[in-house]
């Protein structure tokens, strides 16, 4: 994820050298009156561990103060609307998670290897607490980064670089895995599906670095690898570049055959390819995934190995070098019928040096103009701090307008068509604190899958019971309870009530028939 602290000061720097800052926004069909709220729509957040950037936000903290920090992100991103976090579990080939054969993180405990004391699993935690307020959570990975700096004694003793030193080449002074080695592509395999298997996590997430960002006057020192196993490949490139698809092609294949529902996605960065260097590329003039990071990031989602792509568009509408609308339509227009989530950045609000970014309508601008693609299926905003710190009322837009209504993610028909039945029985009584819903479990699906959750709708009296307007979704229930009490129901007032089931993927059942009543 590109990380805007001191930590990642050679991003910025890449950026600049690539001249993608801000140019004056042009005028753009933007209508005044955006669309009415989706009842569908991706709404993430990334949540990044390295060097603390979000959480937690000291590594010498207590679990339980790191527990009521995650609890607090929580509540405000499921406040603001946000229905989906991903947790970055593995920033430098280290964990967030007890179940793991790398070592726990120092951005966790302090030190690397050093277990939280008392004992927890923060992911174990992270999963239950996102479940509990409806929003999916990702295990965020990174890869390939095996240190963020160049402190190499500072690793614990079992750390893989200890272990395994010529899986590694050095690069911007941190230590990278050599993605050319196919012990190192079956390691990284193995290490995510040690997530898949033992946590009951809605997707894995992949970030932007596979080769690394070029750094002027640094190379990559992978040539012996390349004589070694670059077979049939004349080109150092091309061979870099298979490298990766292999990956990725291993990861898809392998976290689908283990878990058949789990979702996997990756933010690339933004550009693809440019047109002048290839000529189904975009209008834009920066760096690309493709030629900079062997990245062949459009072929992933094209070949259906992914089931969503995140770009990281980290630019204002208009933008000369790498324009924001024309970047989201190009990605749209080379997804497949896959799912395509936009990565935002809320994190140049806090910025002084782009003039697009001072204007408190650019975000909001942006939302609409993705609500106007329906290729588009939402947003993924980087980073948490900088989204709850509200810069230029960015968070208060979210909750109040765009996002002031509940949202189910997307399906994923090419994973599951099949919806549950309809909940059965349905009975609305009166309760000390509203009303007390209750009902029957479903009859099993045709395709044997468990019912997931629930939906509730609530509907005044008189009012049209339509289930496809976001603004009648009273609960979205990640769990299997047969029971829901409305604290909000006015007494005195006659309601409606209509109860869907979902299952993993959110595919929804038949409505109920509506319960009417009065209290």
């Amino acid at each position: 994820m590109r990380i805007y602290t001191v930590a990642v000061l050679y991003i910025f720097s890449l950026l600049l050298c690539l001249s993608v800052y801000a140019q004056p926004a042009h005028e753009l069909d933007i209508p005044d009156a955006y669309k009415p709220d989706p009842k569908r729509e991706f709404r993430g957040v990334w949540i990044a561990t390295v060097v603390n950037i979000d959480w937690p936000s000291n590594s010498r903290s207590l679990p339980e103060r790191q527990k009521t920090e995650l609890l607090n992100l929580f509540d405000e991103h499921q406040q603001t609307g946000i229905n989906a976090v991903m947790l970055q579990v593995r920033p430098a080939a280290d964990a967030f998670y007890a179940k793991s054969f790398e070592p726990w993180s120092k951005y966790l405990t302090g030190q690397q290897g050093k277990a939280p004391s008392p004992s927890y699993d923060p992911l174990e935690f992270a999963i239950t607490e996102a479940h509990k307020r409806g929003m999916e959570l990702h295990a965020w990975f990174n890869p390939y980064r095996a240190t963020f700096d160049k402190n190499f004694n500072a690793v614990a003793s079992d750390h893989i670089t200890r272990l395994k030193p010529e899986w590694f080449f050095t690069y911007g002074g941190i230590k990278l895995f050599n993605p050319g080695i196919p012990e190192v592509r079956e390691y990284i395999v193995r290490v995510i599906l040690n997530v898949v298997d033992n946590y009951d996590v809605d997707g894995i997430h992949l970030d932007d670095y596979f080769y690394p960002y070029p750094i002027a006057g640094q190379r990559i020192n992978d040539q012996e690898a390349f004589e070694k196993y670059g077979t049939g490949f004349s080109d150092i490139k091309e061979w870099r570049r298979n490298n990766v698809d292999v990956l990725i092609k291993a990861l898809s294949d392998s976290i689908h055959a283990h878990k058949p529902s789990m979702k996997f996605g990756i933010s690339p960065f933004g550009i693809w390819a440019n047109k002048y260097q290839n000529p189904e590329g975009s209008e834009t003039s920066g760096g690309s995934s493709y030629y900079e990071q062997y990245a062949d990031s459009r072929k992933w989602i094209r070949e259906g190995w992914l089931d969503y792509i995140n770009p990281q568009l980290y630019w204002p509408i208009g933008n000369r070098a790498a324009a924001f609308d024309k970047l989201a339509d190009w990605w749209s227009n080379n997804t497949n019928n896959h799912h395509l989530y936009i990565g935002q950045a809320p994190y140049r609000l806090l910025e002084r040096k782009t003039a697009a970014f001072r204007n408190p309508a650019e975000l909001p601008n942006q939302i609409s103009y993705l609500r106007n693609n329906p290729r588009v299926q939402g947003s993924v905003y980087f980073s948490s701090n900088s989204l709850i710190s509200n810069p230029l009322g960015i968070a208060d837009s979210l909750r109040t307008t765009y996002y002031r209504h509940r949202a189910l993610p997307p399906v994923m028909l090419w994973l599951d068509s099949v919806a549950p039945n309809v909940p059965r029985n349905l009975t609305v009584k009166p309760s000390a604190k509203g009303m007390y819903l209750n009902w029957q479990e479903p009859v099993t699906a045709r395709d044997n899958e468990p019912v997931y959750g629930y939906v509730i709708y609530r509907f005044e009296e008189g009012e049209r019971t339509d289930i496809n307007d976001p603004k009648n979704i009273l609960s979205i229930q990640y769990n299997t309870d047969l029971f829901y009490e409305d604290t909000t129901a006015v007494k005195g007032k006659h309601y409606l009530y209509i109860l869907t089931a979902i299952d993993r993927l959110k595919n929804e059942s038949d409505r109920s028939p509506a319960i009417a009543t009065g209290n």
